[in-house]
């Protein structure tokens, strides 16, 4: 994008329309929307009990919408009804017409690995997996870790435990050996499903010697079935691992297992969250109130259809991957794209070639990623027929205003709605999004609550903010989706998130709400610094420096400053062949005085050539805070894609105060 394209954006907020031969098929009209709004305004409850019943296959109708104890923070979805996860993305697909449709197809990193499993192949390879842990005692209530890669056996272990009441747990298979131990002790899990190795970028990571190492502390596992993915030699221990092949093949195993009566307020898994102290949060979401929001959210903000292929690129060792990789798209009954691999490997084209080797119609991935494209160029993009897509997500993060026109102009073309999504681990589902046929889309924005979500921004004391001012995100209504509890820690739960505004639920995120009712989020609150009194978002800090045409990825956080409270700290990565210096760095504190002001000019800029992030593309930003300072103390780190950029980011602080 060109530097006077960026001088324009920054300088005048840009609107997009939405794509008008689009509008007549939406699954959702403005007309719709409107009408949406207002039962939803009315009447919040009947809202939400339409929208379940009609999205769901109910074994027995619930007798209330909410049972709801806010004293207690305590709020249960559709009490009396039941129904099953797993059903509801598989065995009703086979009663509808889908039963030889894709459900999922499978990419591995290798270009020829190529897996496709129908409706019918799903579910038989699901309950026959379902049978499998039955055979090993697992039952309704029991807890299943799951440390596999984006393998299609991840999203089968996912749909088994669901059919028989079993409570999965995923861990990133990413996380060391100190991580899985922590995660599986947290949730007292009976079975754990793991595999031999990881393909990444090349390379093979082995995973058996982490699940040897963390469970000789891990009493509660009796057996570990074993995924055989890289081939490599390991460690087998006889009376406890066992090969999932060997146990899928048994010739007591049958093809059908009867899917588990749940109730809709039973808990279907845990995942676990950072918590800004670094220790993991056991997040409990139940069954009827996530499939609701999930396949809700799925239809209306991707507004999905039974012949779309929707691609979500996030490792389903996080939400995003729970949500619309599995549960949402399957539970409409779409063909949902699983990719094993990185987007730049074996070059900096695979998300597109893929794209367009599987006609994918909804591509929903990170800012991260589209900024770790951009930065290889737009020549990559050119090459081949991205004309099958008709929705653009972004997730995970707020998206820089130039990053969301590159994704616009280069993957849209221009004219595709382009998605930037607000939502948690603890929503379960989205919250905060355009819709793609519905209204305009300011670059950058989440825009509007969706229908039956109620937010606000509040100051610190609870009153509420001004249009454009900055402050605290709640959420003031109860909606489906929510988290249950923390796990074994109930009093966390309360005080992380009903404690300081009573009656709403607290993101921990700080956003503003402009004078059209648009969403900004600014990021998570610590990670707002006030300079002189100055309430700066790190966001927006960011996004003006990555604006400059030298920039292509940069992350600011806040150090104690004696005069000024707090001081803007900027780390930065230039573009290939740049010189790192003094004359650079001034030119860059200059942009961000003309761009925003004075007071947000970085007191320090550190050049680096990365950045500390989850495998889900999350800055973390307390990381860098610590480096900052000049501290040693990171806390978990095992989160991280590459925990290697540490120790650069180390001696790069040094030699900025030498």
């Amino acid at each position: 994008m060109s530097e006077n394209s960026i001088e324009t954006l920054m300088n005048e907020e840009r609107t997009f329309d939405p794509p008008e031969e689009m509008l007549e098929n939406s699954n959702i009209t403005a007309q719709q929307y409107e009408e949406a709004c207002r039962i939803a305004d009315e009447d919040p409850e009947k809202f939400w009990a339409e929208r379940a019943r009609e999205l769901l296959l109910w074994k027995r109708d619930f007798k209330t919408a909410l049972e709801s104890d806010p004293e207690k923070n305590e709020y249960k979805w559709f009490a009396g009804g039941r129904l099953n996860a797993s059903e509801n993305c598989l065995d009703r697909h086979l009663e509808n017409g889908k039963r030889n449709k894709a459900a999922l197809i499978w990419q591995g990193e290798p270009e020829d690995e190529v897996r496709v499993f129908t409706y019918h192949m799903l579910h038989r390879k699901v309950c026959r997996f379902a049978n499998v842990l039955k055979k090993m005692g697992v039952s309704k209530g029991d807890r299943v870790a799951i440390y596999l890669p984006m393998v299609p056996e991840l999203v089968i272990s996912m749909l088994a435990c669901a059919r028989i009441g079993a409570v999965h747990s995923v861990i990133f298979a990413g996380f060391s050996a100190v991580s899985l131990q922590s995660r599986i002790i947290d949730c007292d899990a009976k079975i754990l499903i793991a595999a031999d190795g990881v393909l990444r970028g090349g390379k093979t990571i082995p995973l058996k010697r982490n699940v040897d190492e963390a469970l000789f502390e891990c009493p509660s596992v009796e057996q570990v079935i074993m995924v055989k993915r890289t081939g490599d030699e390991i460690d087998f221990i006889e009376g406890r691992d066992t090969w999932w092949q060997d146990e899928m093949a048994a010739p007591d195993i049958e093809d059908y297992c009867k899917p588990e009566s749940m109730r809709s307020t039973d808990p279907m898994f845990i995942l676990h969250t950072s918590g800004s102290t670094g220790k993991p949060k056991g997040i409990v979401h139940s069954t009827g109130g996530y499939m609701t929001i999930t396949a809700h959210t799925s239809q209306w903000v991707f507004d999905l259809k039974d012949d779309d292929v929707h691609w979500c690129t996030a490792d389903i060792g996080w939400i995003t991957g729970h949500s619309y990789t599995v549960y949402g798209p399957l539970a409409l009954g779409a063909t949902t794209l699983l990719f094993e691999g990185v987007p730049t490997y074996p070059r900096p084209d695979r998300y597109w070639e893929i794209i367009n080797r599987y006609g994918v119609n909804i591509f929903y991935t990170t800012p991260t990623a589209i900024r770790s494209l951009r930065r290889e160029g737009s020549q990559w993009t050119e090459k081949y027929d991205l004309s099958t897509l008709r929705i653009l997500g972004s997730v995970g993060e707020p998206i820089n205003p130039e990053v969301w026109i590159w994704f616009h102009e280069h993957i849209g073309k221009g004219k595709l709605p382009l998605l930037d999504t607000w939502w948690q681990t603890e929503t379960g589902g989205i919250l905060i999004s355009p819709l793609p046929y519905v209204g305009k889309l300011k670059p950058g924005s989440t825009g509007h609550a969706l229908p039956g979500i109620k937010t606000a921004i509040v100051r610190s004391d609870g009153s509420e903010a001004s249009a454009n001012e900055g402050g605290h995100l709640l959420i003031t209504e109860p909606w489906p989706g929510m988290l249950c509890t923390i796990h074994n820690d109930d009093a966390r739960y309360r005080r992380t998130y009903f404690e300081r505004f009573p009656g709403s639920y607290e993101t921990g995120d700080g956003a503003r709400i402009d004078e059209d009712g648009f969403h900004w989020i600014m990021g998570r609150l610590d990670d707002v610094i006030n300079v002189s009194g100055h309430r700066l978002g790190t966001t927006e800090i960011e996004s003006a420096l990555i604006a400059h045409p030298d920039v292509t990825e940069a992350a600011v956080v806040g150090i104690p400053h004696d005069v000024k409270g707090q001081s803007v700290y900027a780390y930065v990565t230039l573009r290939s062949g740049l010189d790192q210096d003094d004359e650079t760095r001034t030119a860059l504190c200059n942009w961000i005085s003309e761009k925003i002001s004075p007071i947000a000019v970085p007191e320090a800029i550190q050049f680096s050539e990365g950045l500390p992030k989850t495998r889900s593309g999350k800055i973390m930003r307390r990381i860098l805070r610590s480096i900052a300072v000049g501290g040693t103390e990171f806390g978990d780190t095992s989160t991280l894609s590459d925990a290697s950029v540490i120790n650069d980011l180390i001696e790069g602080q040094k030699v900025l105060f030498e």
